[in-house]
């Protein structure tokens, strides 16, 4: 017995994934959701939902007062939270806790401890957790900010004492680099957790992050539940995750994990939490900060212990004591979970897209694959929130196998009608070095250091592109002389059976030759044969195209009535133009397009909100000046001008 009635008081794929759970055991939800998510999928999930607020996280999600009167209205017994809670809940709480309401997580003075970062520090040292060098007070203002850099010396990492989720955090190499960082992480930090206090710490260049789950009770019970290795990042914030990590040895594992309860103990931790710690190439690890909250990439550790961390969470709420003893947790094969966002990644590796779902389609059909999302077709992705789509997670028995799974799983994933980063994230499975384990938190600024351009062909690979493409518009070009039901006189003589064609792809032209066999297709590319062979169901968004023996599934992103198709083949989208052979002779006398001179226009990369403009018509800026700040889903961007000229 639990409780009869559990609020969620948030949004998405982690409000889908709390009513999962109450829906096993037997827990009544009440969802609260903002004016523009009344049609989201947790509002259709929960049993009951209200409306909080307008689209603001600030006026919805985080507004206290409004929480409460749904507490009181709808006489939820407990609260499930996953945002970052403001002191003032935290007190709201306290009191509502004298009205019987449970709080599923850790009690109020954890949480405060553990949410801010120079507290959370200080008793890390106490509790005889390793930590790195830095300044453990509050930083001032941007001169102190200077003076404690040079002191502990460059380079510094500067965080929002209160922040999370990458928000609020600047690298800095130099002074220069401290006041801006020192500047924009206070307003990122007070817009985004309504507290502006910063912290300095020395930055460990080219470290691992590999974070410890543990899951504490009320009875002093504690255990930790194995590692996730969660190097591979962008701007701070985590794309793909895994457990077990490929770095870590069973010694420097269990001391982790039994720093990471000594923690939990020493603040008297009950719930499921994650201690964070970057580990250095010669496995000296140090605390970065406890998160009093289930994670993002919590499945991953579902997946390798086989517990449901939210029904762990739930009965420690209640007062019960951990089922399990520490030498009860297995490590059982290997598991890999992807962030599916809505970015475009060509730009600094993703920045956020908007737009309708116009078509989603997640790939369950592949075997041991789980899919956290908050999203269905139809659904809108808005500048409001976090651009995630969801959480992809493959299960194997081993790396290889979990890989593999994602791989295919990757492919077979289909989001139309807003960009998505699916691209990036099958190319840093794939990639030698991630393959080999030799990663760090800087994979992807080493391994795409002029930033991420797509899957490059290797020639195999474009001539299986050039052949597919070819026999896809062959397909189509004999769907399209039958009429079904209509005894017509054909007009064009249907017992054609070859195809002279030129495909556009990049920079090149290409002749192919298509000559048909029954289903199949034998297509002559660079003067190679290739056999290619699918059912050619055209109205699928997915083919599954067979190369001379070697599977791929495709999807035909678009076409239009001059030849122009874009293909998705090895994750990545390639824009082609098929034309028959006289097309092609013919299209060399169409004008081509001017393209627009950009350099003298200021033009936001994503969608967003203007905070701060610097400039006035009649200025005078040079090249790299910044002209205004653009805030997109919780991160400030500074917009410099492209050349020098007058605004």
């Amino acid at each position: 017995q639990t409780f009869e009635k559990l609020l969620i008081a948030n949004r998405g794929e982690i409000a889908c994934r709390v009513i999962k759970t109450c829906k096993k055991m037997g827990i009544k939800t009440v969802a609260i959701h903002s004016d523009v998510d009344a049609n989201a999928v947790h509002v259709k999930m929960a049993d009951e939902a209200v409306c909080v607020g307008p689209a603001p996280t600030s006026k919805s999600y985080l507004n206290m007062d409004a929480i409460m009167e749904v507490i009181r209205k709808t006489r939820a017994q407990a609260v499930s939270l996953n945002v970052s809670i403001c002191c003032s809940f935290l007190s709201s709480l306290s009191l509502q806790a004298s009205e019987g309401v449970t709080f599923i997580g850790p009690d109020t003075h954890a949480i405060q401890a553990m949410g801010d970062k120079i507290e959370s520090k200080l008793l890390a040292k106490n509790a005889k957790v390793n930590t790195i060098p830095g300044f453990d007070g509050v930083v001032k203002d941007a001169d102190e900010a200077v003076r404690i850099a040079r002191e502990i010396g460059y380079p510094v990492m500067i965080k929002a004492s209160a922040g999370g989720g990458g928000k609020g955090m600047r690298i800095a190499w130099d002074d220069e680099e401290t006041r801006e960082g020192f500047r924009f992480s206070s307003q990122e930090a007070a817009s985004s957790f309504g507290d502006d206090r910063l912290l300095i710490e020395k930055f460990i260049d080219n470290p691992r992050h590999i974070e410890i789950q543990v899951l504490a009770d009320k009875h002093g019970n504690a255990l930790w539940l194995n590692e996730r290795e969660c190097s591979i990042q962008r701007r701070n914030q985590k794309v793909v995750e895994e457990a077990p990590s490929t770095f870590l040895d069973p010694e420097t594992r269990r001391a982790m994990g039994e720093q990471a309860v000594a923690l939990a103990k020493a603040v008297k931790y009950s719930s499921a939490g994650t201690v964070e710690f970057l580990v250095d190439s010669s496995k000296n690890f140090y605390f970065l900060e406890m998160n009093t909250r289930l994670q993002v990439e919590h499945p991953v550790t579902e997946c390798i212990t086989g517990l449901d961390l939210v029904q762990e969470m739930i009965r420690v709420a209640k007062g019960y004591p951990l089922r399990h003893k520490q030498a009860d947790i297995p490590i059982n094969g290997w598991a890999v979970e992807c962030r599916v966002y809505a970015e475009d990644p060509y730009k600094s590796f993703g920045l956020p897209s908007i737009g309708k779902l116009s078509q989603y389609q997640e790939p369950l059909h592949v075997p041991s694959v789980r899919v956290d999302s908050g999203i269905q077709q139809g659904s809108d992705i808005s500048i409001y929130y976090d651009p995630m789509i969801s959480k992809l997670i493959t299960y194997g028995s081993n790396r290889a196998e979990a890989l593999k799974r994602m791989e295919e799983a990757l492919d077979n994933y289909v989001i139309r009608g807003v960009a998505h980063n699916i691209s990036l994230l099958r190319e840093v499975i794939v990639h030698p070095r991630f393959v080999q384990g030799d990663i760090s938190t800087k994979f992807l600024p080493e391994v795409y250091p002029d930033g991420f351009k797509g899957h490059k062909l290797t020639d195999l690979e474009r001539r299986q592109l050039l052949a597919t493409a070819a026999s896809l518009y062959v397909a189509e070009q004999l769907r399209s002389q039958r009429f079904l039901g209509t005894p017509r006189i054909p007009i064009a003589k249907s017992k054609r059976s070859s195809w002279e064609l030129s495909v556009h792809l990049g920079d090149g032209i290409y002749p192919v030759a298509v000559s048909k066999h029954g289903s199949s297709f034998s297509v002559e590319v660079d003067g190679m044969k290739l056999d290619v062979t699918s059912e050619w169901n055209l109205a699928s968004p997915l083919l599954s195209v067979t190369i001379d023996g070697t599977q791929r599934t495709i999807q035909r992103i678009s076409r239009n009535a001059s030849g122009e198709t874009s293909i998705q083949f090895l994750g990545t989208v390639y824009k082609l133009q098929i034309l028959t052979k006289v097309a092609a002779e013919l299209s060399k006398y169409m004008p081509e397009k001017a393209a627009e001179d950009t350099s003298s226009i200021l033009r936001s990369p994503m969608p967003g909100t203007v905070v701060a403009v610097s400039v006035k018509p009649g200025d005078m800026v040079s090249e790299g000046q910044e002209i205004c700040v653009i805030e997109a889903m919780k991160m400030q961007n500074s917009m410099i001008a492209a050349k020098t000229g007058k605004v």
